[in-house]
């Protein structure tokens, strides 16, 4: 399975789901990589840890090579790093990426990532986490995925942005991949208390939006988690907000 967690919107936690689905996913037993599109580098500083600015294999110098002729080139598994965990793999990013959009959409590069994802047979899940924007390395993405998900964080901005972002999705799914879906949309730092949040989702379910029904709360657990560069459930596997996750992936793959 191919998954891009997307959002045009900041600090929705693209990169906390995408990297605690994916450690859960390894826990399981499944081969999982993390396929990190974001110059805030922020799930490949969570995954990987201490060092993960010196990984001079990645998503930047895999871009490079496609905007070059090469008789032999690197396969994408040359670019893939083993994390500290367990069937977890990781295709690190690089702050400095973006320098290449312009020349990788005049070279029209945006079906590359799908074409050297599609060489990763033997991996038995795909996650992808993007950018805060709708642009070349998103389509990448989006391009290259079946399924999306979509953080949403009970914010009347979120609300709005998410419109045009599932009309993005609907206009990729024309014009470039089919077997793309909208997996759901995930509530993030949820308050089930607050009369805001609870209202927001009832609204989004009137209107027939895909809200997942598992929703992960606000925590400062998470920020330990951050902090430790270790995935939720290797730091705290019996605490609320680790459970919460369990039961999104469970959500996912019933």
């Amino acid at each position: 399975m191919r998954r891009v967690v997307f959002n045009q919107k900041g600090g929705v936690g693209k990169s906390s789901i995408t990297a605690n689905l994916a450690a859960i996913s390894a826990a399981q037993g499944l081969k999982t990589l993390v396929i990190d599109l974001d110059p805030q580098c922020n799930s490949t500083q969570y995954l990987y840890g201490p060092g993960s600015e010196k990984l001079d294999q990645d998503i930047k110098a895999f871009f490079e090579q496609t905007l070059t002729f090469q008789l032999k080139p690197q396969g994408p598994e040359a670019f893939i790093h083993q994390t500290p965990y367990e069937n977890l793999f990781l295709l690190p990013a690089n702050p400095d990426v973006a320098d290449l959009q312009a020349k990788l959409e005049t070279k029209h590069k945006i079906y590359k990532l799908k074409e050297a994802i599609e060489r990763l047979d033997d991996f038995d899940a795909i996650y992808i986490d993007t950018p805060p924007a709708f642009n070349f390395f998103t389509l990448s993405a989006l391009v290259a995925a079946e399924r999306c998900l979509i953080p949403f964080d009970c914010d009347e901005f979120a609300r709005h942005a998410l419109y045009s972002l599932l009309d993005n999705v609907n206009e990729t799914r024309m014009d470039h991949n089919e077997a793309l879906q909208v997996e759901g949309i995930v509530v993030n730092q949820y308050q089930p208390r607050a009369s805001l949040p609870k209202k927001m989702v009832e609204e989004l379910l009137a209107e027939e939006l895909p809200v997942l029904n598992a929703k992960i709360s606000a925590s400062v657990k998470m920020r330990e988690s951050h902090n430790e560069s270790k995935p939720l459930i290797h730091l705290a596997p019996k605490h609320k907000l680790t459970l919460e996750f369990v039961e999104l992936f469970k959500e996912l793959h019933p």
